[in-house]
């Protein structure tokens, strides 16, 4: 097979894999040999037709695979074209590509051929070579093989900026009925492993300067969402214990696009829950940046994310009680609570507030969004001049003019069969949040 064939073939397999991002990694290129750099700002991105950022070459090793993942395109079962890259192909591949300013890194799996061990050998010979043969110095991000020998990770690892290993499915019960050849414990192991790895490394650098470094990127892990019946609580709770216990760099969602008719799964024409995924993206980050615990975002009674409201504006409605904040007094952590106010916005406040005492015009030009921020805040005990505070009214502020448009257009209730909770479509509630019922 011709190399581009493979390439079309091997690239599409792996267009299912949400982890392009930028690597948080500052390797410099040699002045005089070697070419490509790992900038700390992240290498440079595009963005594909459906939204999703794209900068790596993202290629599949191959897709021959022994799993039956009922979920995945590359599942033993299906019947689809298949290639197979030998690792001295990828890394001249990965070369060229650079060389003509195509990409900034490459994003490397593999379907698991004749053993995780194996196929785990064979990603390293790959990246051993772009390392060494071509001097490649760019953002490389593996996924490590689960079943794969603890040193093969480790050596995978030392040559890459960042490893990861896919959970895929939030709970035991979804794995064992669409991944028989998989446990949770046969991801989660190989996750404490890298773990562990990332912290002895840790030491060693700052007792050895020119110790070599594993995965200075950390690791990531990815769950498809709308596969399964698991909740958004179920499926946040999980990120928020995999980032306290494994400290990961990122949890990707990605929603679930059918690839077949499977009695488990929903139909082919189903369509991809991007909104649902849209909100576990806002809430990972409340997770991360805001001070937010799962618990508080959803719970057992409230276990889906409002399809109208992004998770901060939902919780600030549903939490009355801390507001209004007086923005001249509040501590940061409540600030960053405010719906409109960010952590950017959050420390001007903090540090302009040191000087004088701020009122809305202040806010606006620090880029807090205040048709958002002004039902929750005073500035100098005072509320905004002319506000007048009725449900609706917060409503139509609180909501997004994309998300209004996207439920007008009947794109995202289709998406909604898949939450467990009986609920009034989206179009029910929008009429009647807009007087039209």
């Amino acid at each position: 097979m011709e190399m581009i064939d493979k390439l079309k073939i091997l690239a599409d397999s792996a267009k299912y894999d949400a982890a392009c991002t930028s690597s948080g990694v500052d390797r410099k290129g040699g002045h005089t040999a070697g070419i490509g750099n790992a900038a700390a700002c992240g290498i440079c991105h595009s963005f594909a037709a459906d939204g999703r950022c794209i900068s790596l070459l993202k290629i599949l090793m191959t897709n021959y695979c022994l799993f039956d993942c009922k979920y995945c395109i590359n599942r033993r079962s299906n019947d689809v074209p298949r290639a197979r890259f030998t690792p001295e192909e990828i890394a001249e591949l990965t070369y060229n590509f650079y060389r003509r300013n195509y990409i900034e890194g490459l994003f490397l799996s593999s379907g698991i051929i004749q053993s995780p061990d194996y196929t785990c050998e064979q990603m390293i010979e790959a990246v051993s070579l772009l390392r060494t043969k071509y001097g490649f110095s760019g953002y490389i991000h593996a996924k490590a093989i689960p079943g794969a020998d603890k040193e093969l990770i480790n050596r995978l690892g030392m040559l890459c900026d960042r490893i990861s290993v896919n959970i895929e499915l939030p709970s035991q019960t979804s794995l064992e009925a669409l991944c028989p050849d998989k446990s949770r414990s046969s991801i989660f192991l190989p996750m404490g492993q890298i773990t562990n790895r990332i912290k002895e490394n840790s030491y060693e650098i700052v007792k050895y300067k020119s110790a070599p470094k594993f995965a200075p990127a950390g690791q990531s892990t990815q769950m498809i969402i709308g596969a399964t019946p698991d909740t958004d609580f179920q499926i946040l709770r999980l990120s928020q214990a995999m980032y306290r216990k494994y400290s990961l760099k990122r949890v990707f969602y990605s929603a679930y696009v059918p690839v077949g008719d499977q009695k488990l799964l929903p139909s082919a024409d189903t369509k991809p829950p991007l909104l649902r995924e849209h909100r576990l993206y806002q809430a990972d980050w409340l997770l991360r940046f805001y001070g937010f615990e799962a618990e508080e975002i959803l719970d057992e009674k409230h276990c889906d994310f409002d399809p109208l409201l992004d998770p901060k504006c939902n919780w600030a409605l549903h939490h009355p009680e801390y507001f209004p904040v007086e923005i001249n007094r509040t501590p940061y952590e409540m600030l960053l609570r405010v719906p409109g106010i960010g952590v950017k916005s959050a420390q001007k406040i903090i540090a302009a507030r040191r000087y004088t005492k701020l009122d809305y015009s202040d806010l606006k030009r620090m880029g807090v969004v205040l048709k958002r921020a002004v039902y929750f805040i005073l500035c100098k005990g005072k509320r905004a001049d002319g506000l007048i505070i009725t449900e609706e009214g917060m409503m139509r502020q609180l909501i997004s003019a994309s998300i209004v448009k996207e439920l007008e257009e009947n794109s995202c209730g289709e998406q909604l069969s898949l939450f467990d909770t009986p609920q009034p479509t989206p179009e029910d509630r929008l009429k009647c949040l807009t007087g039209q019922m």
